[in-house]
């Protein structure tokens, strides 16, 4: 196989920011329950810690996994979540903002 030195090149950059890309969205901050955006819409990492009484549409079933914001399959640990940017949330999470539509 002769290969050129341009094929080369855009193999190796092709692979390598294939590479990178999939670290970066591995190392991905989580969001904190402390952050002014998670305050703000009542996020817990875990949906059974939720107050029931300040959010009384919480439902039992109801995660950050299978939410429709969140940017995940509903088996990942952590997501994206269209809220909030490039921090990941909690797949087993929740906030006010649950919505499965």
């Amino acid at each position: 196989m002769n290969t050129s030195r341009r094929t080369f090149l855009i193999l190796t950059t092709g692979a390598s920011a294939s590479l990178w890309l999939t670290r970066a969205s591995a190392d991905a901050a989580h969001l904190s329950e402390t952050d002014p955006a998670a305050i703000a819409v009542g996020y817990k990492e875990d949906a059974a810690k939720v107050d029931k009484a300040k959010y009384p549409n919480y439902a039992a079933d109801q995660t950050c996994a299978n939410c429709s914001l969140f940017q995940g399959k509903s088996t990942d640990a952590w997501g994206g979540c269209t809220l909030f940017g490039a921090k990941q949330v909690a797949g087993r999470g929740w906030c006010a903002s649950y919505t499965n539509m």
